[in-house]
């Protein structure tokens, strides 16, 4: 404390100029628009900046946090995209329980391989999450593949570019629908069988998946037909189906489940 009364009795001339200079520009300022609007604006350019500087400081290491709500956010999104199509009739009750019939969990992909026979993934999502065998798993450009195997904290996904793979699919613009498998060539393709010959086939239309099974919801994305071919005996075609999905390049997913897949499956088993 001596030690600051000492500095201002030091320094009492300077200080009383400085008082008395300030004093002068404030009521300049308050006295004259012209001078108050531009100490306003040029208030704001300065704060403004810093503000803006410690802004994008903070985003930086906000990435995380914002990227997982926005993978929470596309969950939602989701939900209500593939839940919208529903019908929604006196037979079916309480349509908003978990979110309706389908229920979303992102995830990331911490292993991915592409380049063997019968490719797995590795999710960082298990039973922890509720997270189960047979759940589907898809991107925000279509489909990956289907649950495996659960541990408490992981999943394995047998990925579409996996040689024992089978999902159903259809032709986006007809009813049409087969198996889709892969032949184990290029992870850019794979091959939807079993469409019957009567169906209107053309390059470039939309693959997507049919709704059949009760692990995908009908519509999500799979691929464009690249090229087609009919079989030996001349009743059903193979297409050959580019998929959206860049298979060598994952990252982040979501988790589909069914929540009415139990009954299913039980009533299929009686």
């Amino acid at each position: 404390m001596q030690q600051i009364i000492n500095f201002i009795i030091r320094n009492k001339t300077f200080l009383l100029f400085l008082l008395l200079f300030s004093i002068s520009i404030f009521f300049t300022i308050q006295s004259h628009s012209y001078h108050k609007s531009k100490f306003i604006n040029s208030a704001n350019f300065l704060t403004g900046g810093v503000y803006n500087s410690v802004n994008n400081i903070s985003e930086y290491f906000s990435l995380k946090s914002q990227n997982q709500i926005l993978a929470e956010e596309n969950n939602r999104l989701k939900s209500l995209l593939y839940n919208s199509s529903i019908k929604t009739d006196t037979s079916f009750v309480d349509s908003t329980k978990f979110n309706g019939l389908y229920r979303f969990t992102p995830a990331n992909i911490i292993k991915n391989s592409y380049s063997l026979n019968n490719n797995i993934l590795t999710l960082n999502k298990g039973k922890n999450d509720s997270i189960k065998e047979d759940f589907g798993v898809i991107s925000s450009k279509g489909i990956i593949g289907i649950i495996d195997k659960t541990s408490a904290n992981y999943a394995t996904v047998i990925s579409i570019l996996n040689t024992t793979s089978q999902i159903s699919a259809q032709l986006k613009n007809t009813n049409h629908y087969g198996s889709l498998k892969w032949n184990g060539n290029s992870p850019e393709f794979v091959q939807l069988v079993d469409i019957q010959k009567v169906a209107p086939v053309k390059v470039g239309d939309t693959i997507i998946t049919s709704g059949i099974s009760s692990i995908f919801p009908k519509g999500i994305l799979v691929g464009t037909i690249q090229d087609f071919k009919l079989d030996d005996a001349e009743n059903y075609y193979t297409l050959n189906v580019e998929l959206f999905n860049d298979m060598t390049n994952l990252e982040h997913v979501h988790i589909i489940e069914n929540v009415d897949k139990p009954e299913i499956t039980n009533l299929l088993n009686e």
